[in-house]
């Protein structure tokens, strides 16, 4: 009988025929596994053991170590006009960089990728007049004392 029906599959232009599952496998079943319902209850029970003040702390997030481009580096007094701080991050330098170009309305308005500085900017930006806002970040790269 599976020869015979091995060779209907092979030769035959239709589909074969899907076979069926049993009636269990079909049926849902609506309960939670018991992993999921043990392990609130488990969480809760630890949480209420400890000390409010070590489940204050706990509850805080931990901050990791400033590394890369969130590490504090000096900057130049040029920068430091800008930004107001003698060392900052890189992203936060870039944050505050734009604050100052929005705050003082510096944006070309027929282009707003364009900033047209001024003499803040000049000496920042190398005595240029226009930078494209993609140029900043090489641009500032100078100002960070290494």
């Amino acid at each position: 009988m599976a020869a015979a029906y091995m060779l209907n599959v092979l030769f035959s232009s239709s589909p074969p025929p899907v076979p069926r599952l049993h009636a269990a496998a079909t049926t849902a079943s609506f309960a939670l596994p018991r992993r999921a319902v043990a392990a609130p209850v488990v969480r809760a029970a630890a949480a209420s053991s400890k000390s409010p003040a070590a489940a204050a702390a706990a509850a805080a997030p931990k901050k990791k170590r400033a590394t890369g481009l969130t590490l504090p580096k000096p900057v130049s007094p040029a920068l430091q006009e800008i930004v107001g701080v003698p060392e900052i991050p890189r992203t936060e330098a870039l944050k505050r960089l734009w604050a100052y170009i929005k705050q003082h309305n510096l944006q070309d308005p027929v282009d707003k990728k364009v900033i047209v500085c001024d003499e803040k900017l000049r000496v920042l930006f190398a005595g240029r007049e226009r930078v494209g806002f993609l140029e900043i970040a090489k641009l500032l790269n100078p100002h960070f004392v290494k």
